[in-house]
């Protein structure tokens, strides 16, 4: 198991540090000579017909609808995985990390909401600060190596978790419209024939991955967002394998996935994404509600609602510091829950996606928040751990 989880924080620190690059070179092209010729390639038309079937987007948004989607499923076989076998299968080890993401979705909302009241457009990002990027957050524990206790990155990695869980709720409540019952039967018939290749233990891939293209189809023509189709998919993957007690189809198929989303489809996704046009940038431009709310909603509701919710679960008896850590060093991962850039950028396209031309870039804000939470969270957490022996107390 710990060889597993070393894997795994290897695997998405890499990550981040290659999103961070893909998230420079956007910035640079967005605002270089070339910035026609980025703008022209996201926006590129692109169809797939079939017959009467016809699925015409722009680029952008294959990669926001698609590859996201096969992301989304590899969330929801992390998320399987760890509610049977991992750490969310421990009742006693799960309190503090779930009360922490409540806290740490909550409280940005509400900032966010406070600030852009009465304003109905805006109002629909209100989930935007409510995300976390696991991928940039641990690449920044990476640089503190190994003074900072496993027990801290797990409860990071687990309050990640709970906040995906949040996110994959909040798509699926608030992000869909225009809702198509022919479409919905359709995927409802892809569940079903999904719910029965599980119960028969099939083990082999492709059947599931055929079905999951019909249902990742319907979805997409139903109105809820895509990408929830491949969380469902996920959810039907078998565990075990009923031959080879030794051989799980799931784990085999998130260990080959992980790579992949990790050093190609995020990457993508951030440069596809982070290219904000700063021509014209002012300080009233950055001080609009939008990005302002989104930007105190990352680095003051972000690190208030983790920490605050942690220690009242704390102080009533609920629960207990991770081991061999102490009130600061939570502090400083509850800063590094404000670095929401990723699932911020997705929910943001999403919350805006129909909303016209706008006089506001929450980019800007996701960007600056994001960049303010990893610092701090980095200055505050290597401090700590310069303490007690290079352990975070």
């Amino acid at each position: 198991m710990l060889k597993s989880l070393n894997d795994f924080l290897r695997l998405e620190s890499a990550g981040g540090i290659l999103l961070v690059l893909a998230a420079v070179a956007a910035m640079l092209l967005a605002n270089s000579p070339a910035a026609g010729i980025y703008a022209w390639l996201f926006d590129m038309p692109v169809e797939i017909r079939v017959g009467p079937l016809q699925i015409a987007k722009p680029l952008l948004m294959w990669v926001n609808d698609g590859l996201m989607a096969i992301f989304f499923f590899l969330v929801g076989l992390e998320l399987k995985r760890e509610l049977i076998e991992g750490e969310l299968s421990k009742s006693g080890s799960i309190l503090l990390p779930a009360v922490g993401a409540i806290g740490g979705m909550a409280l940005p909302a509400v900032i966010y909401a406070y600030i852009n009241w009465g304003d109905e457009v805006a109002l629909a990002g209100w989930a935007i600060p409510a995300a976390t990027d696991i991928a940039f957050a641990l690449g920044i524990l990476t640089l503190l190596g190994s003074r900072v206790p496993t027990s801290l990155k797990v409860f990071l990695v687990s309050l990640a978790i709970f906040d995906d869980i949040g996110a994959i709720i909040i798509i699926a409540l608030f992000y869909t419209d225009g809702l198509s019952t022919t479409a919905l039967t359709i995927a409802a018939v892809s569940i079903a024939f999904l719910f029965m290749l599980n119960r028969r233990n099939v083990t082999a891939l492709v059947p599931y991955v055929f079905v999951g293209i019909v249902l990742w189809i319907a979805v997409l023509k139903s109105g809820v967002h895509a990408t929830l189709a491949g969380v469902v998919l996920a959810i039907f993957i078998p565990m075990r394998h009923p031959e080879r007690p030794n051989h799980s189809p799931l784990r085999a198929l998130e260990h080959d996935l992980h790579p992949v989303v990790a050093f190609v489809i995020l990457p993508i996704f951030a440069f596809a994404n982070a290219g904000i046009d700063l021509h014209g940038v002012t300080l009233e431009y950055v001080l609009h509600p939008v990005p302002l709310g989104v930007m105190a909603g990352l680095f003051v509701g972000k690190q208030v609602g983790v920490f605050v919710f942690c220690w009242a679960a704390v102080r009533l008896g609920f629960a207990s510091l991770p081991r061999g850590s102490g009130w600061l060093g939570l502090y400083g991962i509850a800063l590094l829950c404000g670095v929401g850039f990723t699932m911020s950028l997705f929910i943001g396209s999403l919350a805006f996606e129909n909303a016209g031309q706008v006089m506001f870039d929450e980019r800007i804000g996701i960007m600056l928040g994001s960049l303010i939470s990893g610092l701090a969270g980095y200055l505050l957490l290597r401090h700590a751990c310069s303490l007690a022996n290079s352990e975070c107390r």
